[in-house]
This record gives structure tokens, sequence and C-alpha cells, in this order.
């Protein structure tokens, strides 16, 4: 099998295991921090809506362990792994606490001045 494979199959079984066990509480105060900390900003912006596809961790769609097993086992190569070594599950917890304290984005019709800049431009 090749790497990639290997990865893959690697990937699904952390975050199947990380699945099963118990969600942590998580501190968004703490998480903030953390954020900061590990400058997780700057890939993925101050408010967590930057980045190229997957990227983006705002709106916070995923569970708390897919989260966790994500930063563990990136399934993109632009990411590094984070070991719990590096940072804890309670952190990565906390850190999953904060992204789900972030606003959404506005709705694009919900934007004044790019609506303002559509008219102008359909003159």
């Amino acid at each position: 099998m090749n790497n990639l494979c290997m990865t893959a199959i690697a990937a699904a079984f952390s975050v199947a295991l990380m699945a099963q066990q118990t969600e942590l509480k998580g501190d968004a105060a703490k998480g903030k921090q953390y954020f900061n900390a590990y400058t997780c900003y700057g890939c993925h912006g101050f408010s967590a809506q930057n980045g190229p596809g997957r990227n983006r961790l705002n709106p916070m769609k995923m569970s708390q362990s897919g989260f966790i097993g994500l930063v563990r086992t990136p399934t993109i190569n632009q990411m590094p792994s984070y070991s719990a070594k590096v940072i804890s599950d309670q952190q990565l917890a906390d850190v999953w606490a904060y992204l789900k304290t972030l606003p959404d984005a506005p709705a694009a019709k919900d934007i004044p001045l790019l609506q303002q800049i559509k008219a102008e431009a359909a003159k």
C-alpha cells in the first residue's frame, strides 16, 4: 500500500477511536489563548474563516472528537500534525469550544457594501 492510503486508513481509525471517547468540557477563553499561542490564526485567520478549501474552521461543523482527530492526523498536506505531546486533548477541546463561539460570516446578501458594489457594477 502506498503512504497516502496508509495515512488515510490511520486517519479514519483515529477519528473513529476519538468518536468513542467522552466529549471533554472545553473552556472557550482558554481556547482563544491556545488559538493565538499556537498561531492557528497564521493559516486560519483570527476569524477562523480564512484559508483555502477545508482550511476554514468557522462555522465549526465538526464534532469535538472529529476536530481533535483532524488536528492529530490532518487529511491535507498543508497542515502539520500536532501530537498530544505538543497540545493535549483538553487544550484542543478548549480551542474547539472557542471556535464554536465565533460568529458566522454574514451572507453576501446581508453585506450592504457588497450589494452596493454589485449594483454599481451592473449599471
